[in-house]
C-alpha cells in the first residue's frame, strides 16, 4: 500500500491530524478503511440521470473507473450533476435552460471538489453541454484530471437505412407537408434511438469528443466506442488509473489545456465539419485557464484546416464509423501528418500529443477520413462570418454545403416559436432570410438552439433555398444556410435587433461577412429608435444567468475567469 504525502494535497483538510477526527468519522460511517482515508480522495463526477439516452450508461463506466482509482492506490468518491439534454429540451421554452446548464454543471462540480476537498477528478459526460461543463470545471479546479466521454448512441434503422435523431426532426416537416404518413413518422420516431448514447452524428456531443482527446484531457481511443460497448468500462477503468499517476506527477489541466492545446481542439473541429457550439465551448474553457480565444480566433483556425472526415450532418458517416476505423485517433493521426498539429502538447497521459499517436497507422482502405492532402474540401466545415449585421461575429458550419453565398429578403421573428409557426404554416417564400433575434444569452434568456425550425425547413424541401440568421445558436444538427451567435445581440442593441422585414442582406461564407444593404445613417436613426425588449424571466436561474452572462463571442462566460483569480483551489 502507497504511503501519500497529503502535505500539499487539499484533502488534507479533512483527513489529517487530530482535529479531522469528526470528518473521518463520516468516512467510516460509509464503509472506508483507514488506509483509504489515508490516501488521495478522487472524485468520480457523472452526469448519469434517466433524462435522455446519453446519460445512462455513464453510471456503469462510473464504475469502472472507480475500480481504476483503487487498484491505483487512491480513493474514489462517485457524485453526480445535472444535464439538461438538447433533443428533449428542443424547440420549446426548456431550450432556455441548456446552455445555462454547462455553467451550472461546472460550478455545480467546483462547489463539490472544494466542499469536499478531493484531490483530482475523473469526468465522465454525456450530452452537448455537460462535455464543455465538465473540462471548464476541470481547468477552474486545475487539479490533476482526465475526462471521459460516454459514447455516441448506435444508429437506428428504418426501411432499410441508417437513422439518427436528426432524420426525426426533419421527419416533422416531412410530415407537416403531407409527404408522410402518421404510420410512418411513428415507425421512425420508434426506431431512430436504438439505445444508450448521445446523437451519433458529428453534432455537438462527438465534436466536444473529439475535442477532448485532441485538446489532452482524455486519454487516447477513449471517445470513440458506443455507449453500449463494454470496451467503454475498460477505457474508463484506463482514465482512473491515469489520474492517479497525474496526482504523483502533479500534471495539471492548465499544463495541458494551453493556446498550442486550444489551437488543436478548434482545428478538429474544423476537419470534421463539426459543431459551431465548440466557438461557444473552446472560448469559455479558454476563459477558464486566463486565455483569451474568442470567436474569431477559434473559427479562423477551422476554416484554415482542410474538411477532412466525412460525417452527418452535411456527410454520410456517424461516430460509430470513425470508431470502426480507429478512432478519433486517425483523425488526429491525418491532422497531424498534415502539419497541422501542435505535436509537442503534453496530455493527461504524461507523453505529448505526437508520443501518444506515433504507433497509429493511417487506414488507406475506407473514406470515413480522407487524408489532408486529399480532402473532402480545402476549407474547414466552420467558418465565422463579420460585417455592419454582425460587427463581433457570426459563425455557420459550411460542410456539406453547395452554395456559400446567398442574398434575400430579412423576414424578422422576435422568438423562435413565431418563426416556427411561420415556417409549419409555410409563411415564407424562397429567398427570405429568417431572422430570429431576442434569443441571445441575456436575452434569451439563455441563447436557444433553432433544430426544430432548421429541420422543419428541410423537411419541407426549402433546406437551399432560405438563409436563417439568429443571435441564438444553432444544433450541431442543423444543415444549410444558418448563421448562429449574431453579436451584438439584439437585447443589447445589436444591428440585428434593428433589422426590418425586407431589408436586404447578403451572406457570404466564402469571403466571411454578412451584411444588411443598409447606410451607416440608417443604422444609426434605427439604433436611436429602438427600445430594449423585456422577457417573462425576472426570477430563478435564468434571471439570475441574464445578469452575468457575458458575450457569445467570448463563450457566453458567467465569472472573470482565471484572469482574475487570487488563488487556485488546487493549491489550497
Amino acid at each position: 500500500m502507497t504511503t501519500w504525502d497529503k502535505s500539499r494535497l487539499p484533502s488534507r483538510h479533512v483527513s489529517v491530524g487530530p482535529e479531522r477526527a469528526p470528518h473521518r468519522s463520516y468516512y467510516y460511517a460509509m464503509g472506508m478503511t483507514k488506509e483509504q482515508i489515508a490516501s488521495p480522495l478522487v472524485g468520480v463526477a457523472t452526469c448519469w440521470n434517466e433524462a435522455a439516452p446519453c446519460n445512462i450508461a455513464l453510471n456503469r463506466q462510473a464504475q469502472a473507473a472507480k475500480r481504476g482509482v483503487s487498484d491505483a492506490g487512491a480513493a474514489p468518491r462517485e457524485f453526480t450533476t445535472i444535464t439538461v439534454t438538447d433533443g428533449i429540451a428542443m424547440g420549446h421554452q426548456g431550450m432556455k435552460s441548456s446552455l445555462v446548464s454547462r455553467d451550472v454543471i461546472a460550478d455545480s462540480i467546483e462547489l463539490t471538489m472544494r466542499g469536499h476537498c478531493y484531490d483530482a477528478l475523473v469526468g465522465l459526460a454525456g450530452c452537448d453541454k455537460s462535455l464543455p461543463g465538465v473540462m471548464m470545471a476541470m481547468v477552474r479546479l486545475n487539479v490533476p484530471s482526465v475526462f471521459m466521454y460516454g459514447g455516441s448512441i448506435r444508429p437506428g434503422q428504418h426501411r432499410g437505412r441508417d437513422v439518427t435523431v436528426l432524420d426525426v426532426f426533419e421527419a416533422v416537416g416531412t410530415h407537416a407537408g403531407g409527404n408522410m404518413s402518421d404510420e410512418e413518422l411513428e415507425e421512425l420516431e420508434q426506431h431512430a434511438c436504438p439505445g444508450a448514447g448521445a446523437c451519433g452524428g458529428q453534432f455537438t456531443a462527438n465534436t466536444m469528443a473529439c475535442i477532448s482527446e485532441v485538446i489532452g484531457l482524455a486519454i487516447p481511443f477513449s471517445a470513440g466506442a458506443p455507449a453500449p460497448d463494454t470496451e467503454r468500462d475498460e477505457y474508463a477503468y484506463k482514465s482512473g488509473r491515469a489520474v492517479v499517476d497525474l496526482i504523483r506527477s502533479q500534471l495539471r489541466p492548465r499544463d495541458i489545456v494551453t493556446r498550442k492545446a486550444l489551437e488543436n481542439a478548434a482545428r478538429i473541429v474544423g476537419a470534421t465539419g463539426g459543431s459551431t457550439n465548440a466557438a461557444l465551448h473552446l472560448p469559455a474553457i479558454a476563459h477558464e485557464a486566463g486565455i483569451d480565444f474568442p470567436l474569431e480566433e477559434v473559427a479562423r483556425l477551422m476554416r484554415d484546416t482542410p474538411h477532412i472526415a466525412d460525417l452527418k450532418p452535411g456527410g454520410t458517416y456517424v461516430a460509430q464509423d470513425v470508431h470502426r476505423i480507429g478512432g478519433v485517433p486517425i483523425i488526429i493521426k491525418a491532422l497531424l501528418e498534415g502539419g497541422l498539429l501542435h505535436g509537442d502538447c503534453i496530455t493527461a497521459t504524461g507523453k505529448t500529443l505526437e508520443e501518444n499517436h506515433k504507433d497509429v497507422v493511417f487506414p488507406k482502405d475506407q473514406d470515413v477520413v480522407h487524408p489532408v492532402s486529399n480532402p473532402i474540401s480545402q476549407i474547414g466545415g466552420v467558418v465565422s462570418l463579420f460585417g455592419n449585421l454582425a460587427p463581433d461575429g457570426a459563425i455557420v458550419k459550411i460542410a456539406g454545403m453547395q452554395k456559400l453565398r446567398f442574398e434575400g429578403t430579412a423576414l424578422c421573428f422576435d422568438c423562435e416559436e413565431d418563426a416556427f409557426a411561420a415556417v409549419e404554416a409555410r409563411a415564407y417564400k424562397p429567398g427570405d432570410v429568417i431572422v430570429i433575434r431576442y434569443e441571445g444569452p441575456k436575452g434569451g434568456p439563455g441563447m436557444r438552439e433553432m433544430l426544430s425550425t432548421t429541420s422543419a425547413i428541410y423537411g419541407q424541401g426549402m433546406g437551399d433555398k432560405v438563409a436563417l440568421i439568429t443571435d441564438g445558436r444553432f444544433s450541431g444538427a442543423t444543415r444549410g444556410f444558418c448563421i448562429g451567435h449574431v453579436g451584438p445581440e439584439a437585447a443589447v442593441g445589436g444591428p440585428i435587433g434593428l433589422l426590418k422585414n425586407g431589408d436586404k442582406i447578403i451572406l457570404d461564407a466564402q469571403a466571411g461577412t454578412i451584411e444588411v444593404a443598409l447606410s451607416d445613417e440608417e443604422l444609426a436613426k434605427r439604433r436611436a429608435e429602438w427600445k430594449p425588449r423585456g422577457h417573462n424571466y425576472n426570477s430563478g436561474v435564468l434571471w439570475k444567468y441574464a445578469q452575468t452572462v457575458g458575450p457569445a463571442r467570448y463563450g457566453a462566460v458567467t465569472q472573470p475567469g482565471a484572469k482574475a483569480e487570487t488563488h487556485t483551489y488546487a493549491d489550497i
